[in-house]
């Protein structure tokens, strides 16, 4: 099955002639990890943005689990495309304890298996101790997890990361590259992951793509 599904969309910013993104198709299946390479400015982020449901194309199609969420005729809104995004900077909540940032998106499920499901994210990124913690108290790395369960928590059919590991030294990224491709199988979780360094790639993905001058190469 085919998660996500983008066919010849085009993007540019309302009142600008410029297209940031020109003709681009892809598609990522069940429990793929996919990387997305290329240059700054390239599109990239902008991508994901309309994956998630920030943006809307100005042409083309995109489907979620075989539903179209974007086209000429339907736009669905980002909180009904079942899907997970980790931005750069982690986007924790400082003044929410760790549970708490994992439990931010659960308003869906009933209350009474929140807390059940915050402890099984805790347990699936290795930090069953820390959910009482705050952002501040916390290493890089240990809040790159955090982010990763808070986004993992509502079970997405997909999960979008754009450059997770900006802020992190090389010998942690490397620790976080090994631990969030064993995160991602034991979720069977289908992830489309924006980066500029093709050693990400080779670490985490099962295959790439590259996008350069607005277009899929």
């Amino acid at each position: 099955m085919k998660v996500v599904e983008m066919h010849r969309v085009s993007f540019t910013y309302a009142g600008s002639s410029d297209l940031i993104l020109q003709d681009v198709s892809l598609d990522v299946g069940q429990g793929e990890i996919v990387g997305l390479l290329g240059p700054s400015g390239s599109g990239k982020s902008t991508l994901l943005r309309l994956i998630a449901g920030l943006e809307a194309p100005t042409a083309g199609r995109i489907a979620v689990c075989g539903k179209t969420v974007a086209d000429r005729t339907t736009f669905v809104p980002p909180e009904s495309r079942g899907i997970g995004m980790v931005f750069q900077d982690y986007a924790l909540f400082p003044h929410m304890t760790v549970a708490r940032n994992i439990e931010f998106g659960l308003h869906r499920i009933p209350r009474g298996e929140r807390k059940q499901r915050v402890r099984q994210m805790l347990e699936l990124v290795q930090l069953p101790e820390y959910g009482s913690r705050y952002p501040h108290e916390l290493s890089g790395g240990q809040q790159q997890r955090v982010a990763l369960a808070r986004a993992l928590a509502p079970k997405p059919s997909l999960l979008l990361m754009d450059e997770p590991f900006s802020n992190l030294d090389a010998a942690l990224k490397a620790d976080i590259r090994r631990e969030l491709r064993d995160i991602l199988r034991r979720a069977e979780m289908a992830c489309l992951f924006v980066t500029h360094d093709r050693e990400d790639v080779e670490a985490i993905c099962d295959r790439s793509i590259t996008i350069d001058a607005k277009v899929l190469v």
